[in-house]
């Protein structure tokens, strides 16, 4: 509830909803789909939205409302909202991001199924901690939410893939990488802020600063990107 990128104005309810999309990091993975999208040599407007507003409900959403109900010991929005509240949020939106996939694999990106599946798998297997958290690590992060995204944005695009395209994934992985090795420190620190000594202050203000540059720096790549190819 006292990390960055929550409200710290509104009665519970609202604050542990907007913190609950941690957009900061939603925001990302978004710009990772632009991305992919502004490098194919032809631009479809339309799937560009789709696959903005598919990771928007299926991550920002779903995946987050997940992650509330994970195996974590640790439950740092509490109890505001009741697991049957979230499962549903979490259902529905799922539903409605796949039910739009659908429709782009079918009639334009069958090579898009690949990547449904594989970010499919990683929503349940990372979020809920499958597999005894096996997936839940900061390298399958990079690629479920890094890596992916931008191959997603692109094959709808294109329905296919370049070493180049690849490449650009990697190096966006590599921040998301970055992101989450950041976060989680700094999670830890700001769970215990009431009784951080000066040193765990000075450590918990410089992984914010690495969190919001990173996230900051890789939307506005995506906008700059956006901005780029609509004005050509």
């Amino acid at each position: 509830m006292n990390e960055w990128f929550v409200p710290s104005f509104g009665p519970p309810r609202f604050r542990v909803a907007v913190g609950l999309l941690f957009l900061p990091y939603t925001g990302m993975v978004l710009s990772f789909t632009v991305i992919g999208s502004m490098l194919a040599e032809t631009i479809h407007w339309d799937r560009v939205a789709a696959i903005v507003v598919i990771y928007f409900l299926a991550l920002g959403i779903g995946a987050h409302a997940l992650d509330a109900l994970g195996s974590q010991a640790v439950k740092p929005w509490g109890a505001v909202f009741s697991k049957r509240q979230l499962w549903v949020v979490a259902a529905v939106s799922v539903v409605v991001a796949y039910a739009i996939g659908i429709y782009y694999i079918v009639r334009y990106a069958p090579l898009l199924g690949v990547i449904a599946v594989l970010e499919g798998f990683f929503l349940l297997a990372y979020n809920l901690e499958w597999f005894r958290g096996r997936f839940h690590t900061n390298a399958w992060f990079a690629f479920a939410w890094g890596f992916l995204p931008v191959l997603a944005g692109y094959v709808i695009q294109t329905n296919s893939l370049s070493l180049a395209i690849v490449l650009v994934a990697m190096a966006m992985a590599a921040l998301s990488l970055v992101e989450i090795n950041a976060s989680r420190p700094y999670k830890a620190l700001k769970r215990g802020a009431d009784g951080l000594t000066t040193e765990g202050r000075a450590q918990a203000a410089q992984l914010e600063v690495i969190l919001k540059s990173v996230s900051l720096g890789v939307i506005l790549l995506g906008i700059a990107l956006l901005i780029w190819r609509w004005t050509l």
